[in-house]
């Protein structure tokens, strides 16, 4: 097993993975910048260390930094979480040359399966099905266009070397199509340093389902079960949900074992994401695979029972599966909602700033993983979710209804959250008969709006107020990382003398 692991992360999944390896008995160094010195994270490592500034080019994305704090600390694993260096092969390699054991999948597969379009090359070699398009860039305007009129308009640019929805653009005739290459490459290039782009044909209304898959380093592999992801802003996900009330038993069978062939045409081990868009027709394409843990992973542990970190940690510890695709079951219905610092009346422009109050819901079947506390200023400088919530019940109507409560019982105060929007969302009628789209959010809550009663305002601006002026807090003495005790919320207090 392994000796001490160093999560190179911040926010939720750091506290996630530090809870995961604290009950394996792992010792745990955390990794903070100086903008993340109050952060929620450092309070379950067993170590911390200061990486750098609040800019993630000289901290979480530092090379160097990170691997100063793991020769000082002495471990000799690391966990990427999601984001920041998750999904950089260079990363990756590097550890593997100086002896670090990197908690996902090799650098080999992390740069195969992150090229767009070098994975669609080798998911055709495989037989996999794809959506029609290039299988590799081009540069010139030229190549574009006669790919369009190949494949038949509307049509897809995407960025060859990310995702989370940047450098993408969508053209549905060919005077848009050259303004809309050039503007993805600029795009693609500032967020993955990398401007090169690619053509696939555009497929309208589809669902995004996605499989999640361990695979151990003695060629064992399995899927468990898929995520239902289509509600999505700005091409990323907000609310997930397991099972998928599109899929039946046989094609949840095909698509699953189809998850698995990725996964082993790509030689891929740990745990990760095979994505599918699923159109009208129930037939279903290829996207692509994320080479870490997922923001929505909780939804499979829910319905598996199965702890997605730590089959992590076992199988980067060279143990294997000790799970066979036989064994595993569906149970119930999950659903997750991601709660972040956003303005969703505002396009959803992110909104930094103190939380002057927050109270986590609680309940049979709620879970919450959090990286936020009252008090907790969220910086501008990173992604700004703050939590997710999910749900387990038997049943997908009983799964709503217990989310519902769960965002109702949430408050945030002194920054705008999403949460209300999401309880739009769970509450529309299209949700609930389970018409879920990628277009989902621009098609019926595209113009949404909170409606307020004048009282509830004035309430949450009383406490808001309260809170502020209170001479309560929870700051802890310089350098103590742990939850505080009772009597360190008080403020100043002194036992007086008998006379």
């Amino acid at each position: 097993m392994l000796k001490k692991i160093l999560v190179a992360n911040r926010g939720e999944i750091a506290v996630r993975v530090l809870r995961a390896a604290r009950e394996m008995g792992i010792p745990t160094v955390a990794v903070y910048s100086e903008a993340d010195d109050d952060a929620f994270h450092l309070r379950f490592a067993d170590e911390t260390v200061c990486i750098g500034p609040a800019e993630p080019a000289a901290s979480y994305l530092n090379f160097d930094r990170i691997f100063e704090a793991v020769e000082t600390t002495g471990a000799d694993a690391l966990h990427p979480g999601y984001g920041f260096l998750a999904e950089n092969y260079q990363f990756a390699q590097e550890c593997e040359k100086q002896g670090i054991t990197f908690i996902g999948s090799s650098s080999e597969s992390i740069r195969l399966l992150g090229s767009k379009t070098e994975s669609r090359q080798a998911m055709m070699a495989a037989g996999i099905p794809l959506i029609p398009g290039m299988h590799a860039t081009a540069d010139s305007t030229e190549e574009f266009v006669a790919e369009a009129g190949k494949v038949g308009y509307p049509v897809l640019i995407k960025a060859a070397g990310g995702g989370g929805g940047k450098g993408m653009r969508i053209v549905r005739d060919e005077s848009g199509l050259e303004e809309a290459v050039a503007a993805a490459r600029r795009e693609a290039g500032s967020a993955f340093g990398n401007d090169a782009v690619y053509l696939e044909k555009l497929i309208e209304k589809p669902r995004h389902v996605e499989f999640q898959i361990l695979a151990d380093q003695h060629g064992n592999a399995i899927h468990l079960f898929e995520r239902e992801c289509s509600i999505q802003r700005r091409h990323q996900k907000i609310v997930e949900e397991s099972p998928s009330v599109a899929l039946d038993p046989e094609l949840r069978q095909r698509m699953g074992e189809t998850a698995v062939k990725v996964v082993l045409a790509s030689n891929y081990t740990n745990a990760g994401t095979v994505e599918f868009l699923l159109d009208r027709n129930r037939e279903f394409y290829f996207l692509e695979v994320n080479t870490r843990i997922q923001v929505e992973h909780p939804v499979t542990e829910l319905i598996t029972g199965i702890d997605l970190v730590k089959a992590q940690i076992r199988i980067a510890a060279g143990e294997p599966l000790g799970i066979r695709q036989e064994d595993l079951l569906q149970r119930g219905h999950a659903i997750e909602c991601r709660v972040y610092a956003e303005d969703p009346e505002n396009n959803f422009l992110p909104c930094a700033g103190k939380i002057l109050f927050a109270e986590e819901p609680v309940g049979p079947g709620i879970r919450v993983d959090s990286g936020i506390y009252s008090g907790y200023t969220v910086p501008v400088h990173y992604d700004p979710i703050l939590s997710k919530v999910i749900v387990w019940a038997e049943t997908r109507d009983e799964a709503i209804q217990k989310m519902r409560q769960a965002l109702a019982a949430y408050p945030i105060l002194g920054i705008r959250t999403i949460v209300p929007f999401l309880g739009a969302v769970l509450d529309h009628p299209e949700f609930v008969g389970g018409n879920t789209y990628t277009d989902f959010i621009d098609e019926h809550l595209k113009d949404w709006t909170l409606e307020t009663d004048e009282g509830d305002v004035l309430d949450a601006a009383l406490i808001a107020g309260a809170l502020a002026t209170s001479k309560r807090t929870t700051d802890l003495p310089a350098g103590v990382r742990r939850m505080p005790t009772p009597w360190e919320t008080l403020g100043k207090w002194e036992i007086a003398a008998r006379s």
